[in-house]
């Protein structure tokens, strides 16, 4: 199951990389309150949410002008001490640090052909193939679904059979109904798929394939569009999935991310039961079934 995106989503605008810049700053300062960083609070007299900008120009040690500036989308010449200290004023997170520095301090990609697919190493589709007990697959950049194996069509559905474009987390998660239902916490999904493109924009605004693919899922979703709204940013390498399968029904299974070391943008992830659960029951009998696991749950489910 090493299959890949080959065909090229139609290419949208650039993403505006200072309205970025500009809007995840305000939505930063807009959740923080004066009693979060030490400050008083003035109650009723306060006319916008969260932190003034001069409130937080004094906490991050810089002149309002400067910080307002930055908040406008221009962060031109700003100097990696003074992001650590908005970061720092602002309480944000590492993967916040790291997104805020990306839009204010853009790195200089070669240029590369705006269809350009991301290719799996034969080797790792090899180790793919050979683990034949637990779901796993590659995610690349924008959440493509680069490759899998057969544990990971069995439990999720068989990517195979639906077309290129498609094979993408957050167009499976927000636009395939089937997903909504597979996912016990679909919202908590979700968030986390729009987080994921979120950090995706910072590095890549001018990602083509990228632009069509936020703006095919804001014209389609609402719940797409009021997540990419909040400008929210996480990156999480563990946790759990609880999911409802249509033929072994409830399972709750641990995740792993591993980033490859050659290539920064291609991650192997993993699904794994806990031994003995009821869950690792499931996965054992979802293997008998294979790529038809789904399908054969979705008939027997059918009235």
């Amino acid at each position: 199951m090493d299959e890949q995106p080959e065909a090229v989503q139609a290419a949208g605008p650039a993403l505006d990389r200072r309205a970025e810049l500009s809007e995840f700053l305000r939505t930063r300062r807009a959740r923080l309150k004066p009693e979060d960083v030490g400050l008083p609070d003035f109650g009723r007299h306060r006319r916008v949410p969260g932190l003034r900008r001069e409130e937080l120009a004094q906490l991050a040690g810089v002149s309002v002008a400067y910080y307002t500036r930055l908040e406008q989308g221009n962060g031109r010449n700003v100097s990696a001490e003074v992001l650590d200290s908005i970061a720092r004023a602002l309480r944000l997170s590492n993967a916040e640090h790291a997104h805020l520095t990306h839009l204010a301090k853009p790195k200089q990609h070669k240029k590369k052909p705006a269809g350009r697919t991301q290719q799996v190493r034969g080797g790792l589709r090899q180790l793919l193939d050979s683990i034949d007990t637990v779901p796993a697959y590659v995610v690349g950049r924008r959440t493509d679904i680069l490759a899998w194996n057969r544990m990971a069509a069995a439990l999720f559905g068989d990517w195979g059979e639906l077309p290129a474009p498609e094979r993408n987390w957050a167009h499976l998660v927000f636009l395939n109904p089937r997903y909504r239902d597979l996912f016990v916490e679909w919202d908590r999904k979700a968030s986390d798929i729009v987080s994921y493109l979120r950090m995706d924009a910072g590095c890549h605004p001018d990602d083509p394939r990228l632009s069509a693919l936020v703006g095919e899922l804001s014209v389609k979703s609402e719940e797409f569009r009021r997540l990419w709204a909040t400008h929210d940013v996480k990156e999480k390498g563990h946790g759990i999935k609880r999911l409802q399968h249509p033929l072994v029904g409830e399972l709750t299974l641990s995740f792993e991310t591993f980033r490859l070391a050659d290539d920064g943008e291609q991650s192997l992830v993993t699904y794994h039961a806990e031994p003995g659960s009821p869950s690792a029951q499931a996965l054992r009998l979802l293997a008998s079934w294979g790529t038809d696991a789904t399908r054969a749950g979705t008939q027997a489910s059918a009235p």
